[in-house]
């Protein structure tokens, strides 16, 4: 039915064009960021509905900025 992904850490480093020092640039897919806060918005979600779970979906989107994703 689907593919599975695979996550790993290796850099995503494409291009050698000079980037500004805005945010960091990832350093992971985004699938494989922030798992912590990833397995709490996930069960808050399949439990509470996605309304309830306001805090912890602020939380992960936080969490990948900080890791350098535009989210």
């Amino acid at each position: 039915m689907g593919e599975a992904k695979q996550c790993s850490s290796s850099s995503v480093n494409g291009s050698s064009s000079t980037i500004s020092s805005e945010a960091p640039k990832p350093r992971k897919k985004i699938c494989c960021a922030c798992p912590e806060t990833k397995r709490l918005r996930d069960e808050c979600i399949v439990q509470h509905g996605e309304d309830s779970c306001t805090k912890w979906i602020e939380a992960h989107r936080l969490c990948l900025r900080s890791e350098g994703f535009n989210v």
